[in-house]
């Protein structure tokens, strides 16, 4: 078990699974282009030993692949897996009792351990600009920490099983933050610190909070995963570093990470509010300024030789991907206690996440009579009703049993399943009007937005086309690529306002109804698409990023009947740049070209 992140380090380097960039290396874009450029090549984690302006070395892409996430885990994941599948099924115990037989003494991990005497992550003081200030992309607001883990109590309470931790993005600096004296902390939905502020704006108590950076790498998997309210994830953070987490708090009443190698602490100042970002973020584009909450500085400990340890996100897939990996991995014998029918789930990586979810689940309401989406729709609201799923933007989900070899993993297969099956007349389902993730500008308003359920269920209603066969010409189509059989892409003029664009699609419908559409259920108009058809990580990333179904979904020969809409022919997502998007992420060509050089030394 790791007792340190220079345990992990040495365990790296032994292993020959670590990269020392030796020579002194500028926080400020080149070091996030490192890490980008090693992480393409599926290469190793990276110490950066020498970083100007700060004393500290840093660690980025320790999560770089699968494999050396399930490395570093290695002692610890199979274990949490056991304790997991008891939950599921109690019975198991039963069945099995050699198999579970230390499980026990996994979950006492769970319990944090309050520490006496010397805490390491106390070992010395520094301030905020003494740190590794990474910006890692052109337009990012200024430095951030990308790998945090926030910790809060509720007023009151120092019980540590009260606690939330989470991972909100730090901005150190820029904006209007005052250097060494406060900082922005980036509130997520559905996340626990939201309810331990509103709990503290009716409180006259002030609202103490903790940074933690580094320590074990359990620690900093447990602030994203997510818990159900109400339960900490220190106790996850225990199981899965195969040690208790260990605590105190400082002569100031903050909370204290013994394992920690940095600790922030301050308070968050309840009335004030401070721009934050942008930033460029893990959908691939930029999150644009917003007002967010603000952490007064108290102290910044750190332990003695400490690793700032860090992340770069941005188009996916990047090194945060694994988080995702290994969550659905420990939790897939949870799936179907938490959404009863369920049997499969995926929020796709590529697609950004939240944009886009696919899913399998049972028909046994009336499974005498001819199939329909019926029990999956209501599978469908329990996933958008609950926790981070409920983020969800676009959710097709399919009926268990109609292909048993299909896997949501698998995307090219279970698109021409779904796409094979789907009955535009009648398995469209709209929310208008609500919430979206606030990193998702495709919406009307920020965390703004609206989504749709696609569901199918039953037996091939059509053959797809894996070839075009539209030969006409139309003069507002500049270009048409089939992007998977099934699927048609179109590229026409640069969006202007969503006037224009009905004006445009309803000007393609006479020439689309002349068309044999039949084998084509689906077009995504596009800037372009080539790079839309070049791969299937561009096409979910473009058509579920770039388009907010109410508002850019048309279909041919469209309908409404009893406030339900549906159309007889294609649907189609206008997947075009909007002007109130974010922009996307673009590298600093130069210093590109200058990491490459470097890189081939």
């Amino acid at each position: 078990m790791y007792q340190s992140m220079q345990d992990v380090i040495q365990d790296l380097d032994k292993n020959k699974m670590l990269l020392r960039i030796k020579q002194e290396v500028d926080p400020n874009l080149e070091i996030a282009e490192i890490h980008r450029q090693v992480y393409d090549k599926k290469g190793p984690a990276i110490l950066f030993e020498k970083i100007k302006g700060s004393p500290f070395p840093a660690l980025s892409n320790l999560y770089g692949t699968i494999d050396r996430t399930e490395f570093i885990f290695r002692n610890t994941l199979n274990k949490i897996k056991k304790v997991i599948e008891i939950k599921a099924d109690p019975s198991r115990i039963l069945k099995h009792p050699l198999k579970f037989l230390t499980t026990p003494f996994t979950a006492l991990t769970a319990l944090p351990m309050k520490s006496w005497g010397s805490v390491a992550s106390m070992y010395a003081q520094t301030t905020i600009d003494k740190l590794p200030m990474i910006k890692s992309w052109p337009m990012d607001g200024g430095a951030f920490i990308t790998l945090p883990q926030v910790f809060t109590l509720p007023p009151g309470s120092r019980n540590p099983m009260d606690s939330n931790l989470g991972m909100y993005r730090i901005q150190l600096s820029g904006n209007q933050y005052k250097m060494n004296e406060e900082i922005g902390l980036h509130y997520q939905l559905h996340r626990g610190i939201g309810v331990h502020h509103e709990m503290y704006n009716r409180s006259e108590a002030p609202f103490k909070a903790s940074v933690f950076v580094g320590g074990l790498p359990s620690h900093a998997f447990s602030a994203i995963m997510p818990m159900p309210e109400g339960i900490s994830e220190l106790t996850f953070a225990g199981m899965l570093g195969g040690k208790r987490f260990r605590y105190h708090f400082d002569d100031q009443g903050h909370f204290i990470s013994s394992d920690a190698d940095f600790v922030i602490t301050g308070t968050i100042i309840k009335d004030k509010k401070l721009p934050e970002g942008p930033f460029g973020d893990h959908l691939g584009y930029y999150s644009l300024t917003h007002d967010f909450p603000v952490m007064k500085i108290d102290r910044v400990y750190h332990r003695k030789n400490p690793i700032w340890h860090f992340t770069v996100v941005g188009r996916p897939p990047q090194e945060d991907s694994s988080f995702g990996y290994l969550i659905h991995k420990m939790v897939e014998d949870l799936t179907s206690q938490e959404f009863p029918g369920l049997t499969d789930l995926h929020a796709v990586d590529a697609a950004g996440v939240h944009p886009l979810l696919l899913a399998i689940g049972k028909e046994r309401y009336m499974p005498f009579r001819d199939p329909k989406p019926e029990e999956i729709l209501t599978i469908a609201n329990r996933i958008l009703g609950s926790g981070q799923t409920s983020l969800a933007k676009y959710l097709i989900i399919a009926a268990f049993g109609d292909d048993l070899s299909l896997n949501t993993h698998k995307l090219e297969h279970f698109f021409n399943h779904f796409l094979e099956r789907v009955d535009w007349t009648r398995d469209l389902h709209f929310q208008t009007k609500t919430t979206i993730d606030t990193l998702d500008y495709s919406g009307e308003d920020w965390n703004g937005g609206s989504k749709v359920v696609m569901a199918c269920r039953g037996e091939k209603i059509r053959k797809l086309y894996s070839e075009l066969k539209i030969n006409a010409y139309h003069p507002d189509i500049k270009n048409m690529s089939l992007i998977l059989p099934g699927i048609l892409g179109i590229t026409i003029q640069p969006f202007k306002d969503y006037s224009s664009a009905e004006a445009e699609i309803n000007s393609l419908f006479s020439f689309l109804n002349q068309q044999d559409l039949t084998g084509l259920p689906l077009i995504v108009i596009s800037d372009d698409s080539e790079f839309t058809a070049a791969t299937i990580n561009n096409f979910v990333w473009v058509t579920f990023t770039r388009s907010n179904p109410s508002h850019d979904i048309y279909g041919v020969n469209s309908f409404i009947k009893h406030k339900h809409w549906g159309c007889n022919g294609s649907l189609i997502i206008d997947a075009r740049k909007k002007p109130h998007h974010a922009p996307e992420l673009v590298a600093d060509r130069e210093i590109q070209y200058s990491v490459t050089k470097m890189l081939a030394l």
